[in-house]
């Protein structure tokens, strides 16, 4: 059965504990190389009919769930990988309530579940971007037309993106995004996150935001989409990090 692309697929998909705990252990061990989660060895036995492994070295058992997120919850792996799911295709995110009701659980079992898988997507940032790399911001808040008197008098002290908090997205093409809260837009600090995050000799893209003009890396390539207007249209195209989900990031 292909990859689920909606949600009825992916019940149906993930249904069978077979195939749920073989995604489970692609998420756990990528390389394919099951190893101990307290010696490290990787010389163990699996138990078919348990799910579970015993490792030559300790001589001690262990689940795929030791050490994991799935550690001490007594939901099945087919909640988790739908959970999982669900939360990775949601463009504006999923509320615990939402998640409660998709896949039959508490509300407060779905609460637990979106903590701890928000945390295992926050991804280790001394891997630095490389390649073709995006960068842009945007101002997180909500609308003032949207809403009530009081709580508009209350928050809303000027216009345009006062009383609104920014967040940088850097995305490489065809791999990770990082988003951060930075305090303005200025050239200062957009310049010490791309520093912070981006490989020397990337190719960086942003808009034509002057904050961004002459990036102090050592052999980074610094393009601007007025590069592009006309000519080279087709190969450089800049719309990935500024179609990111931004609620779904801000709110994880």
């Amino acid at each position: 059965m292909e990859t689920p692309t909606t949600l009825q697929e992916a019940i149906v998909y993930f249904s069978d504990p077979d195939r749920a705990f073989q995604c489970a252990l692609n998420l756990r061990w990528p390389n394919g190389l099951v190893s101990c989660p307290r010696c490290g060895s990787e010389r163990h036995a699996f138990i078919k009919s348990r799910r579970i492994w015993e490792c030559y070295g300790c001589k001690k058992q262990f689940s795929l769930k030791v050490g994991t997120i799935f550690e001490d919850s007594p939901l099945g792996l087919d909640k988790w990988m739908c959970a999982y799911w669900l939360l990775t295709n949601s463009k504006n995110g999923i509320s615990s309530c939402e998640l409660a009701r998709s896949i039959g659980i508490t509300q407060k079992s779905a609460w637990h579940m979106l903590h701890r898988i928000r945390k295992t997507l926050h991804e280790d940032s001394a891997v630095l971007l490389s390649g073709e790399v995006e960068a842009d911001e945007t101002f997180i808040g909500g609308k003032a037309r949207n809403m009530h008197v009081s709580k508009k008098a209350r928050r809303i002290t000027g216009a345009g993106t006062v009383d609104k908090t920014a967040v940088m997205g850097i995305l490489e093409r065809g791999g990770t995004v990082r988003t951060t809260v930075v305090a303005d837009r200025k050239k200062k600090t957009l310049q010490a996150e791309v520093k912070k995050h981006v490989e020397a000799g990337a190719a960086l893209y942003t808009d034509a935001l002057l904050s961004y003009e002459l990036v102090e890396i050592a052999g980074a390539y610094v393009f601007s989409d007025e590069l592009f207007e006309g000519w080279l249209k087709d190969c450089a195209v800049f719309v990935g990090v500024s179609w990111l989900p931004w609620r779904l990031f801000v709110a994880s």
